[in-house]
């Protein structure tokens, strides 16, 4: 079996940040897969399953609310390794075309008080596993330390 292109990448040089995992095209559209990596891989905790279910939320209901974005996201959700999210988006972009819409979601995560987005009983397949504190903390540590301060190798994967 061919190893898929994702464990390709050298995991222990990898940086917080918003990086391309793929371009696919199908019957002449393309969609881009993002890698929103959080937490560096192997190197610092991963992020608890009841915040990044909290972040999945708010995420997917941000993202497919926004003016602008909204009919071009595909799809909003955790890597199972916990270290991160990825984007799915219409189009053949960069990661440098996403970076002000990260901002502005991980800013709207980072703020958000009240209810949770589809976090009752009837909306959600584990809804009482959500911690809206540490997704608030967790987004806000993403959004003051990386992507306010974004490099080239938080926006290209390592060579």
């Amino acid at each position: 079996m061919e190893r898929i292109a994702s464990f390709t990448v050298d995991h222990k040089k990898l940086n917080r940040g918003i990086y391309v995992s793929r371009i696919d095209e199908i019957n002449g559209n393309y969609i881009t897969t993002f890698d929103v990596r959080m937490k560096l891989p192997n190197r610092e905790p991963v992020i608890n399953i009841a915040e990044l279910h909290t972040m999945e939320h708010l995420g997917a209901t941000f993202l497919r609310n926004h003016p602008t974005w909204r009919d071009e996201v595909v799809y909003f959700g955790p890597m199972g390794c916990r270290t991160g999210f990825y984007v799915i988006l219409k189009g053949k972009l960069e990661s440098k075309d996403i970076v002000d819409l990260m901002k502005e979601l991980y800013k709207f995560m980072a703020e958000f008080k009240g209810e949770i987005p589809g976090a009752t009983a009837i909306e959600c397949g584990n809804y009482l596993d959500q911690n809206l504190a540490m997704a608030n903390f967790e987004s806000k540590r993403f959004l003051e330390e990386t992507l306010e301060n974004l490099r080239e190798e938080n926006l290209n994967y390592p060579e």
